[in-house]
């Protein structure tokens, strides 16, 4: 399976931590030193997940080797929904005349995007789908409650558009080696730890500290076991590409793999924890930086619990 072309789409309003000292009691200094947060990305009120990620997907056209209309299968990745009937895969597909494409959208926290890669991954496998467009896309500030001092200064909104072909179609594709993904419902606090609850309160974390335990241990678990399954090892990674939930995990991750703080990628200072966009984001904006040959691992962790894990080789 290969990554043939990828897109992204960030608000341009950046708010500053100096926002919630009068909204939710923090200052900047507490925000930073607690998440690494700085700013976030917010959408306009009339952004949301679709508009965004038919953005993304405009960014992305240039680089496509081949015609939009040759996919034929969209998955919109999210959790913040806008419209649960017509969703951004169906908005897709109508407005770039995708026609031989099935459409539909999928749903696990933070961890949707790598849910949508590897369903690609079934469809292709079983024949059914040979060219697809995953939508990953959050307006977390639709449902964000500002005021919650435990999680409302976290939330960013973005989108990002990756087009993926069961075959190599140019020398610039890069290679998804592997995807593992896990439902952890089960798990400690599991779906008590988050919530988005549209009428009731919005999104929501009151848990954290869970979260914060569970994510620490499941994504470098996975990536380990990526690792070793496809007879590789961590001095093989040349970048490590996190969930952005809070910059004090990634750390965590760094020192308990022994990896330089270098390798990881990340945009949570600026943008803030985008969710289920937030790992692809950081890919998609890092695709310049890469060379060919360059392993890089992507690991999330979702609220529900859920996590994952993939390996690209450029």
């Amino acid at each position: 399976m290969f990554i043939n072309a990828t897109g992204v789409y960030v608000p341009g309003e950046r708010v500053h931590n100096s926002h919630f000292l009068e909204v939710n009691g923090l200052t900047s200094e507490w925000i930073e030193q607690r998440t690494g947060i700085v700013t976030r990305s917010k959408a306009k009120p009339e952004e949301n997940i679709t508009t965004m990620g038919l953005d993304s997907v405009r960014n992305a056209l240039p680089e496509l080797p081949y015609d939009i209309t040759a996919v034929d299968l969209i998955i919109s990745a999210s959790y913040s929904p806008y419209d649960t009937v017509a969703t951004a895969a169906h908005v897709a597909q109508h407005d770039f005349r995708m026609e031989k494409a099935k459409a539909f959208s999928v749903s696990s926290a933070c961890s949707s995007f790598l849910n949508a890669l590897e369903i690609a991954e079934g469809y292709f496998a079983t024949g059914k789908a040979s060219k697809a467009l995953i939508l990953s896309a959050d307006k977390n500030s639709a449902y964000a409650n500002e005021a919650d001092p435990k999680s409302g200064h976290l939330w960013g909104d973005a989108a990002a558009a990756f087009f993926i072909s069961c075959e190599r179609i140019t020398e610039r594709d890069q290679e998804v080696i592997d995807i593992y993904t896990e439902g952890l419902g089960h798990l400690s606090k599991g779906p008590q730890a988050v919530q988005l609850r549209p009428q009731d309160g919005g999104i929501m974390m009151p848990e954290g500290r869970d979260v914060f335990v569970q994510a620490c241990t499941c994504m470098p678990k996975n990536v380990l076991l990526l690792l070793e399954k496809n007879g590789l090892s961590l001095d093989d990674l040349s970048y490590f590409i996190g969930h952005q939930a809070n910059m004090r995990i990634l750390s965590n991750i760094a020192k308990q793999l022994n990896l330089p703080e270098e390798k990881f990628l990340h945009n949570i200072e600026e943008l803030g924890n985008t969710g289920s966009v937030s790992s692809p984001l950081v890919y998609a904006q890092n695709t310049d930086r890469f060379k060919k040959g360059d392993l890089v691992a992507i690991t999330v962790f979702g609220g529900g619990y859920s996590a994952g894990a993939c390996l690209i080789r450029c």
